[in-house]
């Protein structure tokens, strides 16, 4: 079937329209005209695979991975990068102003970095003595040499974990593998049973099988002129570039606000908060995984932030036990958003700032509108945390009215 591509769905998926009926087209984009088959139809949609391009877009790049088709980890490696950030922009830009009841002249502008080489985490799934990603949407493993996306020292580190998975001893079933943003070095996690290690060893900084350390020392990272530990079970962001450039933009906003109490939601490993300690005079965060509240500590001691408390929590089952008033408060909640209950809270505290960090711009357009009556959105910025997927990263300055 013969079929327009008009646009891009938030997911980087073509749209195009069949007797009324909105379809998804995989690996379509703008303008072009594709023969598709249909594979999916249900009463309010349809989903389309390309069988050929009939008319390709101008703009459309050479894709130079041989798994793109069935790992479906990225979505833009056929795109330039230039149009990706444009795509990107225009997404929260649309987000915030149609679920948000937002403006959109309040999203003001889009970082990004280098489009390659910028994960510095990897999960691998191991199958068959095989080692790989899964198929979009399945449990079907796709065995791997090498991404585009990831470090090279995960890339070169790829050949021994194979050798690894392939020995019939072993008994893995998944890898993690991450390394430092200011160096090279690796911390590797094997789930599973794995016997001779002494291979690795030479080439990583340390080991952990089931999350137990057997070996080196725990993985340090450095965020502008802050160096924090990384458990291997613990949240780092993925992108060392980018990141930096968002923590810069969360100082200016906090120094900005001359805020003397700040409250940190959602406070992963404590970065953000030690980030801008210099700005407060006390910070507290908060956060529901104890791996990430024991590296917030020892981050705290490896700083010397002295005046920065954490507690491990859910931030819904604690918010109702702070003490005190927060004249800024952070939020950096999962993909989800707030749960209604921290909206309430936000609402009822009426600290004079918030600032939101937000994964998923549908989720940060809701619960910018939950607390519109309370705050005003002074303005949005958007960053390419995720070069060639559809995943961009927002921080939103939101004050009292």
């Amino acid at each position: 079937m013969e079929v327009f591509i008009e646009r891009l769905d938030n997911f980087g998926r073509g749209i195009c329209h069949i007797d009324g009926k909105v379809c998804f087209v995989s690996n379509a984009l703008p303008n072009e005209v594709v023969d598709i088959e249909i594979i999916r139809s249900n009463r309010k949609y349809i989903e389309g695979k390309v069988l050929s391009y009939i008319n390709k877009s101008c703009d459309r790049l050479e894709i130079k991975c041989p798994y793109y088709s069935d790992c479906g980890g990225c979505q833009f490696l056929n795109y330039p990068i230039k149009l990706e950030n444009e795509y990107k922009l225009n997404k929260v830009k649309g987000l915030i102003e149609r679920i948000g009841n937002i403006s959109s002249d309040k999203v003001v502008s889009i970082n990004s970095s280098n489009e390659y080489y910028y994960r510095n985490k990897a999960v691998f799934h191991v199958a068959n003595r095989k080692l790989g990603f899964y198929k979009e949407k399945s449990n079907d493993l796709v065995s791997i040499d090498y991404c585009f996306l990831l470090r090279k020292e995960i890339n070169l580190i790829l050949p021994k974990l194979k050798k690894i998975v392939f020995k019939s001893v072993n008994d893995i079933s998944e890898i993690l593998v991450r390394v430092g943003n200011s160096n090279s070095n690796l911390a590797i996690n094997f789930n599973g049973t794995v016997n001779d290690l002494n291979e690795l060893e030479k080439d990583v900084e340390c080991i952990y099988v089931n999350n137990k350390l057997v070996y080196g020392t725990p993985l340090i990272s450095r965020i502008g002129k802050y160096d924090f530990y990384v458990s291997i079970e613990s949240f780092f962001q993925i992108n060392a570039l980018v990141v930096e450039s968002l923590y810069q933009t969360i100082f200016d906003y906090v120094k900005k606000s001359n805020s003397n109490n700040v409250l940190d939601l959602y406070c992963g490993t404590g970065t953000i908060g030690i980030y801008v300690s210099s700005l407060a005079k006390n910070i507290l965060g908060i956060d529901s995984s104890e791996s990430n509240i024991r590296d917030a500590n020892k981050n705290k001691k490896l700083n010397n932030v002295s005046h920065i408390k954490f507690v491990c929590s859910r931030v819904e089952d604690y918010i109702d036990k702070i003490i005190g008033k927060y004249d800024l408060i952070i939020v950096d909640p999962p993909r989800a958003g707030l749960y209604k209950k921290t909206i309430q809270y936000l609402n009822d505290i009426a600290a004079q700032n918030i600032i939101y960090v937000s994964c998923d711009p549908a989720t940060l357009a809701r619960d910018l509108q939950l607390l519109n009556d309370s705050y005003e959105v002074i303005e949005v910025k958007t960053f390419n945390m995720f070069p060639k997927t559809y995943h961009v990263e927002s921080v939103c300055l939101l004050r009292l009215r």
